[in-house]
């Protein structure tokens, strides 16, 4: 049987298209299953404090959301990064439950909190931890943000600053300076991961491990922070550009803590010292051997500084109330 000169050609482009494609996308899976069984090698326990796994309803939606710790006491917020979860801060919870109600969240988009139908994006996370707070009976916390967690932060601060006791921000940036931010976004643009995400997600956030963190085990434990994240997910992620503006930067009614890794990009590094100097009652540290998403990297000079910080903050509102 003959087949006809145009089916044939046709036949033809189609394997040229089709086989590469398989091609790629066999590889990335395959090189991500890899990376998954190694992994699997490096320890990464789980927090061992009673977390309460709590829901609130939004515009179609659910936001999961855990506390853990001392309920009456100083409550902190903890925001996770992009491509991960709420339990991005296993490594924190245990060290600060002993003294303080901690709260951490599956974001919108990521997680459990599926944005389902629903136009919200990810800048609805102001409003979702506001009545987060209501909920628990919750007056003011201290926000503890990594990476877009940080943005997150800032954006809740800018539309609640009397809901804010302080704010920690890591491998963030200063949200109302968008022309900076947007100029250092172009140089940065990483095409390599955007494009190992049209084939394969765990792919992506293989390479998404390897960006944010220095260390073997924190790049494990963010890869495994990620496995709900899913290539609809990135659909709330234009809300990025909501949050960051350019506005007047007004000295902040709570005293602000800038944290970066020492392996954090340089340009980020110097909007991040760029940011402290603007801000009249801050701090800005680095943390050694440490990537973007340090408190991955190193937890225990994280939870310190973090710590140290907040109680720093706590002695003097207690000064002033007295």
């Amino acid at each position: 049987m003959k087949i006809h000169k145009g089916i044939k050609i046709f036949l033809i482009i189609v394997l040229i298209i089709i086989v590469p494609i398989v091609g790629v996308k066999t590889y990335f899976e395959i090189d991500a299953a890899i990376y998954e069984h190694n992994i699997d090698k490096i320890n990464t326990p789980p927090a061992n404090s009673i977390i309460e796994h709590k829901t609130i309803s939004m515009n179609g939606y659910d936001v999961h959301y855990f506390v853990s710790g001392k309920k009456n006491k100083d409550a902190i917020v903890f925001l996770h990064p992009a491509c991960s979860d709420h339990s991005a801060f296993n490594q924190q919870i245990d060290y600060f439950s002993k003294k303080h109600c901690i709260i951490t969240i599956d974001l919108i988009g990521h997680g459990l909190s599926k944005a389902n139908e629903s136009t919200d994006k990810i800048d609805a996370s102001s409003e979702h931890i506001k009545k987060i707070l209501e909920t628990e009976g919750i007056d003011k916390a201290h926000l503890v943000g990594v990476s877009m967690g940080a943005l997150i932060a800032q954006y809740f601060a800018l539309n609640h600053p009397d809901k804010v006791k302080s704010l920690t921000s890591l491998g963030g940036y200063n949200i109302n300076e968008k022309s900076k931010v947007f100029a250092n976004a172009k140089e940065s643009i990483n095409f390599c991961l955007l494009f190992r995400a049209l084939f394969s997600m765990n792919a992506y956030k293989k390479e998404t491990a390897k960006a944010t963190c220095n260390t073997e085990k924190g790049q494990a434990l963010f890869y495994k922070t990620a496995s709900l994240y899913e290539r609809k997910s990135l659909m709330v992620m234009p809300g990025i550009p909501t949050m960051i503006q350019d506005r007047e930067t007004i000295q902040p009614s709570y005293p602000t803590l800038i944290l970066t890794g020492e392996y954090e990009a340089e340009s980020t590094k110097k909007m991040e010292e760029d940011w402290h100097s603007q801000i009249s009652d801050s701090e800005f540290v680095v943390l050694k051997n440490a990537g973007h998403c340090a408190n991955f990297d190193s937890p225990k000079e994280f939870n310190v500084l973090v710590n140290e910080f907040i109680e720093k903050v706590g002695r003097i509102l207690n000064y002033e109330k007295n």
